[in-house]
């Protein structure tokens, strides 16, 4: 299985917030990011990897809950 932590290239997006909350790019929302300033996740490997087609992780949540809304 591969470390997708790795992988992650959420620090350099716009609307990162350095936290202890740092898993929304494993399927959870920050609890710290409270604003949208642009998204990089497009460009993200894992999102390519995995052919997630939303973005906006941090702050909308996982691809499955995004799907139902």
């Amino acid at each position: 299985m591969k470390d997708y932590k790795k992988m992650c290239i959420c620090p350099r997006c716009p609307s990162y917030v350095e936290c202890k909350d740092n898993t929304f790019c494993l399927g959870k929302k920050s609890e710290c990011i409270k604003k949208e300033k642009g998204c990089i996740c497009g460009a993200c490997p894992v999102q390519l990897e995995l052919k997630l087609e939303h973005g906006y992780y941090c702050t909308r949540d996982s691809e499955k809950k995004q799907e139902k809304k």
